[in-house]
């Protein structure tokens, strides 16, 4: 079981894309230090790193099938699962499909679901409908669509006898996620709701008010940091007080 043995702390990354995270190069030197700041996170609980890897990204331009996304070479996310698993860390896959169908997307990546390490992550901030480009509109995602896909994720586990899989759902306006009731518990998934607001303290713990009020029963609480967003409008949360929060943050994150 994952909770409430382990506290996940993780950083995001895209490869050669700094701005969306410390995970763009130098994986063996980010891991250590993700080593490091896991354990300021523990109280308690045993600390265990998370590298987020953003494997579908979410693109300004339609590309070639007008889906307003780019998909991460299959070489780059091995490379990042090869040092996830030397730094005994889990890898999960974050998904931002632009005009893509969300359960497609997630299939695609099924040979990596498949390991036990391996979760999912999805950011519906970017997942927009026709007409819409990310970037320029918030997406939105349903509880309904996020209930199929820890049914999909749970139906792996089974298949392939898997220890628990993460399920990440970042959500940083209320109007991103309808229904969310409709999001249930699924055998084997750990679904956690990242609460991604950017910018002072007293912001930040206004929009973590908001988003983990509507917490269903089977979803854990996790918390976004920004490095660059979050500082520029005062100094970044300390661990102490990200762990004072309630309900508690089972999944800190950096980007």
């Amino acid at each position: 079981m994952i909770f409430p043995k382990y506290q996940l702390v993780g950083y995001v990354g895209l490869p050669g894309s700094p701005a969306l995270g410390p995970l763009d190069k130098d994986l063996e030197k980010k891991a250590a230090t993700l080593e490091k700041l896991s354990k300021s996170y523990a109280a308690g609980r045993t600390p265990q790193p998370v590298m987020e890897l953003i494997a579908v990204v979410a693109k300004g331009s339609p590309g070639k099938d007008g889906l307003y996304r780019g998909r991460l070479a299959d070489a780059a996310i091995d490379e990042y699962l090869t040092v996830a698993r030397k730094h005994k860390m889990l890898l999960l896959l974050d998904i931002q499909p632009g005009r893509a169908k969300i359960l497609p997307e997630v299939k695609r990546l099924e040979r990596w679901l498949k390991e036990p390490d391996v979760g999912l992550a999805f950011d519906p901030e970017w997942a927009v409908g026709p007409g819409q480009v990310p970037g320029r509109v918030f997406g939105h995602t349903t509880g309904a669509e996020l209930d199929s896909i820890a049914s999909y994720l749970s139906g792996l586990v089974r298949a392939n006898d898997l220890p628990e899989k993460v399920f990440v759902f970042h959500q940083l306006s209320t109007r991103i996620v309808s229904n969310e009731k409709a999001l249930t518990k699924h055998p084997g998934v750990v679904t956690i709701k990242s609460v991604d607001g950017i910018g002072a303290r007293i912001d930040k713990l206004e929009t973590w008010g908001k988003l983990t009020a509507t917490l269903p029963p089977s979803v854990h609480a996790g918390f976004k940091l920004f490095y660059t967003e979050d500082a520029r409008h005062g100094p970044l949360m300390t661990p102490p007080q990200v762990l004072a929060l309630k309900p508690h943050p089972e999944f800190v994150v950096h980007e």
